[in-house]
Formats: C-alpha cells, structure tokens, sequence
C-alpha cells in the first residue's frame, strides 16, 4: 500500500478557488506517483480532514495553510489526535513563497503586502519580515488593520501612481477578490498557480516523515522543483 500525502485545505465557495487547489494537489501527485495524494477540508468543503484520517493509516498530513493558526492548532490536531499521524509544516512562510511574490511583482512606485488578517503576533512578525524584503508596506485582506483599500489610498495621496498587490494568500476566494476592488493598478497571482509551490507541498511531506522518523521517500525533492 501506497503511503499517504493527506493535504489539507482551508475551503473556499470560490469555484476558481477550488479548481486552483485541485491542480494543486493533482501536480503533487503527478510528481510523486508512489503516494496516495488525498485532499481534504478545514471549512466550507468536503470531505473534513477528520472523515480522510479515519480511513488512512501510512500517512502525513500537509496543511495547504500559510500559517499555523487556529485550524492547525485545533481542527487539523483534533482531526489527528491519538492517531500517531505526523503533521507537516504550514507552507509559509517560506523562501519559495517570497521568489513567486518577487517574481510576479510589476514594475509600481509603490508595493502592498495584503495577507489574511491574525491576531497571532509570530504571523504578524512574519509578515512584517516578508514585506519588507519585498519592499511593501503591509496591509490585511480581512480582520486586522491596516485594510489593504485604506494602505491604497493613503499611497495614492502620497503621490504613488502606480500600485502593485503582492498578494500572499494561496488561492482565489473571498479575501483576494476583495484585493481588486482596493484601488491599485494590478494584484498578484494567486501563490498556488507557481508550479514552484508542489515542490514545496512535497518538501514539507518529506521534513514531516523525518522527523516522524519514518526514513525518506523513494523520490527525492527539490526544493522549489
């Protein structure tokens, strides 16, 4: 029996969103053809990451997350708790996150880092840190402040004429339409579309199955491949 690639995704009601996760999970498994690639659901969709544990057994759990908040901390561990199913790493933040913000940024007079909003301050330092390697100024696509539109618009008055979203959020959804009707001239893609981001899916797996001491992989990852 195959070992098991269990990837976990927030959800999202976007079907763009959806099918952007699908291809996701579907590069990962066309990469790496000796695991059983299954998706599941935090929020919104199904199945739920607990009815997918149930019924595996060889298995890692890859959050499809960019931070470990409240549905690793709570939904996933429940989902795994008692189980002895390792859990991998969130995927940011991470340097081949930061190469797909750099390499789809337009030339602009000046950047908006938006990201989804936490109150976890270990996210927020984070983020503060992946901005300013970008050269953004940091902005929240929901929750916290500041709001990417009022980031835009306090640029705008300061003379920027031309304002780029870097946005770092996985896929499309409500957050990052919300991105578009902020006032700047472009958005980033959508992380997930960078084929770079399966690698990093994989690379995960294989550091969660080291650590769980359960040896390396038949195939071995590049990272950002």
């Amino acid at each position: 029996m195959r070992p098991t690639l269990l990837a976990v995704a927030h959800g999202t009601r976007s079907a763009s969103g959806q099918r952007q996760i699908r291809e996701l999970v579907g590069a990962v498994a066309r990469r790496r053809p000796d695991l059983d690639v299954r998706l599941s659901y935090v929020d919104v969709q199904r199945p739920h990451v607990a009815e997918v544990v149930a019924g595996v057994r060889d298995a890692v759990v890859v959050p499809l997350l960019l931070s470990a908040g409240y549905h690793v901390r709570v939904d996933i561990a429940e989902a795994v708790a008692g189980t002895g199913i390792p859990v991998a790493g969130t995927l940011g933040p991470d340097e081949v996150l930061l190469q797909s913000l750099t390499r789809n940024l337009p030339r602009a007079d000046a950047v908006v880092l938006a990201a989804a909003g936490s109150a976890d301050p270990g996210w927020r330092a984070s983020i503060r840190e992946l901005a300013a390697r970008v050269g953004a100024q940091v902005a929240y696509a929901s929750g916290s402040d500041p709001k990417v539109a009022d980031v835009v618009a306090d640029l705008r008055r300061g003379g920027a004429r031309r304002i780029a979203i870097a946005a770092y959020l996985l896929a499309e959804g409500l957050f990052y339409r919300t991105l578009h009707r902020a006032g700047a001239d472009v958005v980033t893609p959508p992380l997930c579309l960078d084929p770079a981001v399966a690698g990093l899916v994989l690379r995960r797996y294989e550091q969660a199955r080291d650590a769980a001491g359960m040896g390396a992989g038949e195939y071995s990852v590049a990272v950002g491949a």
